[in-house]
């Protein structure tokens, strides 16, 4: 008998199982010579998962929202003036960092669901100079994905550093960090990177350090400051001992099998996968005639979905209903719509079976609400849409 559920919540993921005994497996020295390897392959190989040729990495023991907070505080100085792109919670998040650190904040949003045009980005950004913009690649609250390459060549035009959060996206949706001429790409190891929560990840490029290392004024932050971590880096990358605390020794030892893995999958065919699992969730979804957050099509992100419910479902009631299915899913996040919405992510090792499980969980709850369901439809679609 299964005595857990399929975690299809939009992280933490499921973990393959080589990256779970990397993680279990005895703790050695931060200072043994197969910890320096590792770590140093880490690097080299989350530079490679980004497609950036020259950014410096950095990996750090923290979450996403400690990547955000390290890059705000490295780049932004009192007073300079940042431009957030907000498509959801986290763009309202990213906006409270950088006021944190003294930035002059504009905000460029949209109705929930919706994403800000990129010549509505652009006219804000002509209205600047601001130092830096950030964009949220999926935010989570919403299942909205941004049109980044474009976003990121209109905040090249106008002189801005592009700060890009990863957090939902990095090993999952198509990126070009070099390519697109993005900056700083951020993220955390327990979404598509596909290790257990712990980590927090920033690819940053060389405009972005050349305007880290000419700053006026010293760093706000102790523990996040580049000047501290730079070193320890580099030191590692050139297989060389170093400190200044303690890294999360397992988790870097998971983290360097699985960027191994996504390496070997290949970016390009793992970004198809996941289209491909998205395109198939997101047919049983509308074969049920249940909506979405994202208002377009074009908006939706590929690994994630983010259901409404249909009228008279109690978000607690479906949620409960799924798990006794076997599937674990994820209520409402985004604070305008919260009780009206569910989310489900499919990221990672995800595969259609996952998905066809979990449709058929979202079947019963729905059933269970009262909702009139025809059994298997939704599963239909689902392989319907993966052909």
């Amino acid at each position: 008998m299964k005595k857990r559920s399929l975690l299809m919540i939009p992280g933490p993921i499921e973990f393959e199982a080589e990256v779970l005994a990397a993680l279990g497996a005895p703790t050695t020295s931060h200072l043994a010579p197969e910890f320096i390897e590792a770590f140093g392959q880490a690097l080299e190989r989350l530079r490679q998962v980004m497609l950036s040729t020259d950014g410096q990495p950095f990996i750090l023991a923290g979450t996403g929202t400690l990547a955000m907070d390290t890059v705000g505080a490295n780049l932004v100085e009192p007073g300079d003036r940042a431009l957030v792109v907000n498509h959801g919670y986290f763009g309202d998040r990213y906006a409270a960092i950088l006021e944190r650190y003294g930035a002059q904040i504009t905000q460029v949003g949209a109705a929930v669901g919706g994403r800000p045009g990129v010549d509505e980005v652009e006219a804000a950004l002509q209205k600047g100079p601001y130092k830096l913009m950030t964009i949220t690649h999926v935010d989570t609250s919403t299942g909205v994905l941004a049109d980044v390459a474009s976003l990121a060549a209109a905040g090249k035009r106008q002189g801005a550093l592009v700060v890009l959060d990863g957090v939902c996206s990095v090993a999952g949706e198509e990126l070009q960090m070099s390519a697109w001429g993005v900056d700083v790409v951020l993220t955390a190891s327990q979404k598509a990177i596909g290790v257990p929560p712990g980590l927090a990840l920033v690819v940053a490029g060389p405009q972005a350090m050349a305007a880290f290392k000419n700053r006026r004024t010293p760093v706000r932050n102790y523990y996040g400051d580049w000047n501290n971590w730079l070193p320890v880096m580099e030191a590692y990358e050139a297989r060389k001992p170093s400190y200044f605390a303690t890294p999360a020794v397992n988790l870097i030892f998971a983290l360097n099998v699985s960027l191994e893995r996504i390496l070997a999958e290949g970016i390009a065919p793992r970004v198809e996968r996941h289209q491909a699992v998205s395109r198939a969730c997101k047919a049983g979804i509308r074969a049920l005639g249940v909506g979405q957050v994202p208002l377009k099509d074009e908006f939706t992100a590929n690994t994630m979905t983010a259901p409404r419910y249909p009228a008279d479902v109690r978000a607690a009631d479906f949620l409960a209903v799924a798990a006794q299915a076997g599937v674990t899913l994820a209520g409402g996040l985004h604070p305008a719509i919260r009780s009206e919405y569910f989310r489900i992510g499919h990221m990672g090792v995800v595969s259609l079976g996952d998905i066809l499980a979990t449709l058929s969980a979202v079947e019963l709850a729905l059933s269970a609400g009262g909702v009139k369901v025809e059994p298997g439809i939704s599963l239909a679609a689902a392989q319907g849409a993966k052909a």
